[in-house]
């Protein structure tokens, strides 16, 4: 965006649940006895509200979410990341701002796509009993987690630790499983057994 913005408007990337990037990462270096200074992290804050941040001797130095909690990867009801053209193209159409923007906001995301719910464990129960728009749904929030590892671990300049934090992240073993599954290339890897 031009400069202007940031510097009169102060439009800029804040990122969001930065309390849990920085406690989880303090963590991860003391439960392995390491010093925070020496690592690369990337931390997967995954709930209803959902961020990616990549940690780098302790501090963060890039995060999915930007301006708002409306950008980077998908949420419960949140879009995520989008082309900002669709906005203009939506009023186009004939929808009001505020509608638009409540439908970016509260009916995205994993609710917007599924069509079922915001809560991923309900999406996830619709997509294995064959609900086509809910395994859409989990493949594009995978998707999405990956594809902000794969930026972060290239802009890292490598990964010492991969932490998977919050509601999705600490208690749904299948999103850990197919995320890392799509990062075997890159060495990462989960131990299914713990």
């Amino acid at each position: 965006i031009p400069r202007k913005y940031y510097d009169e408007d102060g439009i800029r990337r804040y990122g969001f649940h930065g309390t849990s990037h920085q406690f989880v990462s303090l963590e991860t270096a003391k439960m392995l006895g390491k010093d925070i200074k020496d690592l690369k992290i990337i931390v997967c804050h995954l709930g209803n509200g959902a961020s990616v941040t990549a940690v780098k001797g302790g501090e963060s130095v890039d995060t999915s979410m930007g301006l708002t909690p409306l950008g980077g990867i998908m949420m419960g009801t949140r879009c995520g990341d989008i082309d900002p053209f669709i906005i203009p193209f939506l009023q186009k159409e004939g929808m009001d701002l505020d509608d638009v923007l409540y439908g970016l906001t509260k009916n995205g995301g994993l609710q917007g796509i599924s069509g079922v719910s915001n809560d991923l464990r309900l999406v996830e129960e619709a997509a294995a009993e064959g609900n086509e728009r809910a395994k859409l749904a989990v493949d594009i929030f995978c998707n999405d987690i990956v594809r902000y590892i794969g930026m972060y671990y290239a802009e890292l300049g490598g990964l010492d630790h991969l932490v998977f934090t919050a509601g999705i992240g600490e208690h749904n073993a299948n999103i850990r499983s197919k995320v890392c599954g799509k990062l075997a290339h890159m060495g990462i890897w989960i131990d299914e057994e713990k």
